[in-house]
């Protein structure tokens, strides 16, 4: 193990920043071919599996209030989880998105979902909307389609394949559906739609319980730091630094020579041939804003003057659908598509979504919500947390999840605010408004007759599922942050592979498209590029 002064007089091949699924799926394919890796990582290193905040949320084990804030750095840090405060206007809350080794991929619910082949060509979906939306992205389906299978073959993803897809799929077998979401899957059959078994990154071990949300007791999630970086590390040689912030990146002329990082109070700087920023799409596009200098001012790789612009989040609604028999239903194995392109309009995909936070975390972030919104009724809100909570605890004991996922635009307003502290701006148009109620109308018509409970996430900025786009990809520097390769087009070895790079956002999980891309760049790299 090298101390910190070998790690910083080292020259390295590549420097990673960040290791979730894009920066540890690229980093140790580039480690498995014999190249020398550092991964630096803001958050902790979460291999020991013995560690009490695994397999549950950190919220029940140690907040008696239920609900976490920037108070509880320590706690959120060591339960994988994002610990500082984001800005919207005058709100402030702490993202539920993943700051530790694996990022976000190691709270997610396992959905590896590819792209359809029309998400590569995005504006003959919206022809009309006012977005930056462009024409096609630099890259087309069949181009990323053997990296698709290659990063379903090593994250061992399960599932069926979807019959509304033109291609078949080659995964691995599911598990067999649980009582609810077979009830569920054949309600859908009945409506005349399309269901299809979801395909996770799952390895379903006896006693699975998903968690989502949390850090996996077992070796059963097939996240990105299990699955690339953990080997990396121990077979192949990459060194990875924990609890380690990028704070610049540093270079002259149209090269970066390396960043400088904050690790224990301390300032160091590490030096590579190649830098490779994976922090995801508000980090990331934070750290370039704030890498200032004489030769770029607005910023690093920023000519174009997009990074940290065209922020997209995704609309989500949840469904808590009643069915007869209800019970925990911690599984999320139903997916649809019928939506995905409906009736002339594209909407997005539907899937069972597993559990909630339990009752005493909803009612607590309720509670929170209502203060912020109301701050003069916040003497009485108080009083209600326990009867939230006891209707929520049965509620969800009655009823299985979905999950509606809908395609957000581009609109170059919509930005990350370097800060500190970190900010975003981020609002829905009426374009994604009406969008939104014609997907709910849609939803209700394929439930009917069951009874479901709508719990509305869309317009909700503290919800900041799958944030991407902040430095998208294009072939011109005019209107793109990074060339087709992911390279930024004014830096010749610099790189961002986390969800940054998308020019849209798609209607399904983006995790599956961040790692065939990274595996696609690493063999680019691999094969001479610089």
């Amino acid at each position: 193990m090298l101390s910190i002064e070998e790690i910083e007089r080292k020259h390295w091949d590549c420097l990673v920043v960040g290791t979730g699924v894009g920066g540890a799926t690229l980093g140790a394919a580039l480690a498995r071919a014999g190249r020398s890796v550092l991964f630096v990582e803001k958050g902790r290193a979460g291999f020991d599996r013995a560690d009490a905040l695994r397999g549950t949320y950190p919220e029940l084990l140690v907040l008696p209030h239920g609900s976490a804030s920037g108070r509880d750095a320590v706690l959120l840090s060591r339960a994988g989880r994002c610990y500082e405060e984001v800005v919207d206007g005058h709100r402030r809350f702490v993202p539920f998105i993943g700051c530790g080794t694996g990022g976000s991929s190691a709270l997610y619910g396992m959905a590896l979902e590819r792209f359809f082949p029309a998400d590569f060509e995005p504006r003959q979906n919206f022809p009309a909307a006012a977005s930056s939306l462009p024409d096609a992205w630099p890259i087309r389906y069949a181009d990323l389609a053997p990296y698709y299978q290659r990063a379903e073959t090593l994250y061992r993803v399960r599932g069926s394949s979807d019959r509304l897809r033109p291609e078949r799929l080659d995964l691995l077998p599911p598990a067999p559906l649980s009582p609810l979401n077979a009830k569920l899957h054949a309600h859908f059959e009945r409506q005349g739609l399309h269901p299809y078994q979801l395909p996770l990154a799952c390895e379903s071990v006896p006693g699975c319980k998903c968690c989502q949300g949390y850090l996996c007791a077992r070796e059963c999630k097939n996240d990105a730091a299990r699955i690339c970086l953990e080997p990396a590390v121990r077979n192949d040689g990459a060194t990875l630094l924990d609890e380690c912030e990028a704070v610049r990146v540093e270079g002259t002329g149209n090269r970066v020579t390396g960043v400088a990082c904050r690790w224990q109070g301390r300032q160091v700087t590490f030096r590579a041939d190649r830098v490779v920023l994976a922090a995801g799409a508000l980090m990331t596009s934070a750290l370039m804003l704030r890498s200032t200098s004489a030769e770029w001012p607005q910023g690093l790789a920023n000519a174009s003057g997009l990074v940290g612009r065209n922020l997209m989040r995704h609309c989500v609604d949840l469904y808590l659908v009643f069915l007869e028999g209800g019970g925990e239903n911690p599984w999320k194995q139903v997916g649809l598509s019928d939506f995905y392109q409906f009736d002339g309009a594209k909407l997005g995909t539907v899937q069972s979504f597993g559990l909630l936070p339990p009752a005493p975390v909803l009612a607590a972030n309720l509670v929170n919500e209502v203060r912020d919104a109301a701050p003069r009724v916040s003497p009485l809100i108080g009083l209600v947390e326990p009867v939230l909570r006891a209707v929520l605890s049965g509620a969800l004991n009655r009823g299985v999840l979905l999950a509606t996922i809908m395609e957000d635009l581009p609109y170059a307003d919509n930005r990350v605010v370097p800060g500190p502290p970190l900010g975003i701006h981020y609002r829905l148009r009426p374009h994604e408004l009406t969008r939104v109620k014609d997907f709910r109308a849609h939803i209700a018509k394929a439930l009917r007759p069951l009874r479901f409970l709508i719990l509305r996430q869309s317009d909700k900025n503290s919800m900041l599922a799958h944030a991407c786009g902040t430095c998208r990809f294009g072939h011109d520097p005019a209107t793109s942050v990074l060339d087709p390769h992911n390279r930024a087009h004014s830096f010749g070895n610099l790189y961002v592979v986390d969800s940054s790079f998308f020019p849209s956002s798609g209607g399904t999980n983006p995790a599956l498209t961040i790692a065939a891309n990274a595996l696609r760049v690493a063999d680019h790299m691999l094969a001479g590029g610089s």
